[in-house]
């Protein structure tokens, strides 16, 4: 997606994602709990974030049932929150995964919650500069491991606010990336900024599509249902990741092989032009100049781009070499 403005790419994401939807399938049930919101449509469960605020004046209750869920999935680009997070849900109702489609796939243990993606992850990545935007409750026990910082809307006395996104993502070499970005309109942002980085998009929140790989994502880490009656119940009574311990359980997805082969050419690139910038140096001094080579600093771009790169395709290509890791 280089080339084009913030508000650019803003834009087309939420163009790009309600569009996603195929069908003409309906809304069977709504429910908005005070952690997750659920959107039930024939055979597939959806679920998003809960906006943390608080409104007596939401527009529509009692008519949401039953509208088309394209008609609620158009809501994504919305600034309204419960509104986009009602699109969320309705989106990944809409969306079957076929796990087929994906890479490679692993089911995590059932009521492993959040922590089970952060098990699978971190051994592997050792050592890494790590980032993860959102504070799982948890998280705390992997600080002391791992040079992981948090990033969070509301931060506690461990996190950094989300502004310092600006600054921690690009010197990251690993993002984790809470999907509740998404009908917060943070997205497209934290991807961008994470660019140089491998990103995982995670959470209950996460769409299945292996498309997402086009914004940057090397892996999805989402939930499927396991048991939707209990799911249902336990998003109506207020739960939190009391869905994780047995409604729900996470799956993480690789979808950044592409993007793995497209590092790998730009590395190629990169490293012809240093090789024609040095031949040029060479040329220069020998000709018998005394002064600075005219090109040094497009030189020295090249060499800073191409360390990013081959640190990212390494980190790209170390985690992929481990399909088994800790469970």
């Amino acid at each position: 997606m280089s080339g084009t403005s913030k508000g650019d790419q803003e834009r087309a994401f939420y163009d790009w994602l309600p569009a996603q939807l195929t069908g003409d399938m309906k809304a069977d049930e709504l429910l908005i709990g005070l952690v997750w919101s659920l959107c039930r449509s024939g055979s597939g469960t959806g679920l998003a974030m809960t906006p943390q605020s608080y409104s007596r004046t939401l527009p529509w209750p009692g008519t949401l049932a039953g509208k088309p869920l394209r008609e609620l999935a158009d809501g994504i680009g919305s600034w309204e929150p419960f509104e986009a997070c009602v699109a969320m849900a309705a989106i990944n109702a809409s969306i079957i995964p076929d796990f087929s489609a994906f890479e490679h796939v692993v089911e995590l243990p059932v009521g492993g919650g959040n922590l089970a993606v952060f098990d699978y992850f971190l051994p592997r990545i050792r050592g890494a500069n790590i980032v993860v935007i959102g504070r799982y409750p948890g998280l705390d026990a992997y600080q002391q491991q791992y040079n992981l910082k948090v990033i969070e809307r509301q931060p506690g006395a461990n996190d950094y606010p989300d502004t310092a996104a600006e600054y921690l993502l690009a010197e990251a070499d690993w993002v984790f990336i809470t999907a509740s970005s998404i009908p917060n309109k943070t997205f497209p942002r934290l991807a961008e900024l994470s660019g140089h980085a491998v990103s995982v998009l995670m959470g209950p929140t996460t769409p299945w599509l292996p498309q997402l790989a086009r914004w940057g994502i090397d892996f999805l880490a989402g939930t499927i249902v396991r048991d939707e009656l209990l799911l249902r119940r336990v998003v109506a009574e207020g739960g939190g990741k009391a869905i994780f311990d047995k409604a729900v359980s996470y799956v993480v997805a690789d979808i950044g092989t592409a993007r793995m082969q497209q590092v790998k050419e730009q590395i190629a690139a990169l490293a012809e032009q240093r090789d024609e910038f040095k031949q040029q140096m060479d040329a220069w001094y020998a000709a018998g100049h005394s002064k600075r080579f005219p090109l040094l600093s497009e030189l020295e771009a090249v060499l800073g781009e191409l360390s990013g790169l081959d640190t990212l395709y390494k980190q790209m290509w170390d985690v992929r070499q481990h399909p088994e890791v800790r469970r």
